[in-house]
């Protein structure tokens, strides 16, 4: 076997098993930079002896016992690591004893421990969601680095800081018990949920996406998915982020300008996601309690189930707004319902709600905010208004592709070519 070969066989399974190999070492030894460690140490390895020997029938098992390996040797050569790992051990095997319950047996792998690790409450969201690209959708520190837009060191210096904070606070590796998860799991949730945000809408820079973001956070969220099948919440996020990515290739035209979704081609939307999520929205909907995540995948299907943009059933999508609105209010569920609604009763139905959320702060530093109350003052031919708003959105936003489309909007309204003192 050439060299080359045996480098794309470890690149293939690096990326499709690294999460799980550590998951299963950090679980066994409590410590997530020996995990880290041991495990490039075993990718090393097999680059090595892959090219002479062949790869083997079954390479994660292999690459799980040369690390176990490697991790026992550094355990036995350093006295106060292993100390320190068998007090961890100690205290994770009790925690795990205490919270034993039916059901939890069966999980088929331990990357779930991890993704609650990673997702603990006493870290931040920033941290949390670096960790788990980090070590869950398996992106290198500069890759991690580039989705935070920070220089490499520093989000370096931050994992660092994040890990030390698991091992001082002895943060467990385990899955929360069932009277624990109603508390955890939403955390977890909701970083999958901003890695995907930022990859469909990012936040800055001169793509309009970063579908490698988005990308890993589908598959996050297909992770959590798989390992938690009866949590109606796990499902309903990932219904959300596939009829969401659905219309991707849509979003942008051949020149790399915006398209908003009143003008995209839905033949370009991808049939097989909108179909997945159509199935996965069923039961993220059906019981008592339903969650945000659901309501959201709701209104995402209806979106992806219009033939057109006029043809959609906004008066369902409102009608779901407004149980959104219920169990999880926030100033962005109401300006989305606003919009909503304005599609529904017209622009000036739809201002006067969003006139009335002006006071929150949130929403004034939002450009989306301002963008929608440009467009409803437009058509109704408030144009000094509805230039002043497209002003306001653009003074706010970062991203290339958004600020062109506000620019030209800002022109057809003014009659300008581009607006004065910004160029494109």
């Amino acid at each position: 076997m050439t060299g080359q070969r045996a480098a794309g066989s470890v690149e293939a399974v690096f990326r499709e098993d690294r999460g799980r190999l550590l998951a299963l070492l950090a679980a066994r030894f409590g410590d997530l930079d020996l995990a880290e460690e041991v495990v490039s140490d075993a990718m090393e390895t097999a680059l090595e002896r892959w090219p002479v020997d062949g790869v083997p029938d079954k390479p994660l098992a292999w690459l799980l016992t040369v690390a176990r390996r490697k991790a026992l040797d550094r355990i036995r050569r350093d006295r106060a690591v292993a100390a320190r790992l068998a007090a961890l051990r100690v205290e994770a095997d009790r925690s795990a004893a205490a919270h034993e319950e039916p059901g939890f047996d069966d999980i088929p792998d331990e990357r779930l421990r991890l993704f609650f690790t990673c997702c603990h409450p006493a870290l931040s969201m920033e941290a949390r969601t670096a960790l788990m690209l980090r070590f869950l959708a398996g992106l290198t520190t500069p890759e991690v680095a580039r989705a935070f837009l920070v220089p490499a060191a520093t989000m370096a210096q931050r994992i660092v800081r994040a890990k030390r904070k698991i091992r001082d606070a002895r943060i467990p590796f385990r899955v929360p018990g069932p009277e624990e998860l109603p508390d955890r799991l939403p955390g977890a949730l909701r970083a999958v949920y901003l890695v995907f945000t930022e990859g469909y809408a990012a936040s800055s820079g001169d793509g309009l996406m970063r579908p490698d973001l988005a990308d890993e956070a589908v598959r996050l969220a297909r992770i959590l998915d798989g390992l938690l099948p009866g949590e109606r919440e796990a499902k309903g996020l990932l219904a959300l982020l596939v009829l969401t990515d659905a219309r991707r290739a849509a979003r942008v035209d051949a020149a790399g300008n915006q398209v908003l979704l009143e003008d995209q081609d839905r033949t370009l939307w991808d049939a097989d996601l909108i179909a997945e999520g159509r199935r996965l929205v069923v039961p993220a909907l059906t019981g008592p309690g339903v969650g945000p995540y659901a309501v959201q995948a709701a209104i995402a299907a209806l979106h992806d189930e219009a033939v057109s943009f006029d043809a959609t059933d906004w008066p369902q999508i409102v009608a779901l707004y407004d149980v959104l609105l219920r169990i999880e209010p926030s100033p962005l569920v109401a300006l989305n319902r606003a919009v909503a609604v304005a599609m529904r009763d017209g622009p000036e139905a739809g201002l006067i709600l969003l006139d009335g959320l002006s006071g929150a702060a949130e929403l004034r530093r939002y450009h989306l905010f301002h963008a929608a109350r440009a467009d409803l003052l437009g058509r109704l031919g408030r144009t000094a208004e509805a230039a002043d708003a497209y002003r306001a959105a653009l003074a706010l936003t970062g991203n290339e592709p958004e600020r062109a489309t506000f620019q030209r909007r800002l022109a057809a309204l003014t009659g300008r070519s581009r607006e004065p003192g910004r160029g494109r």
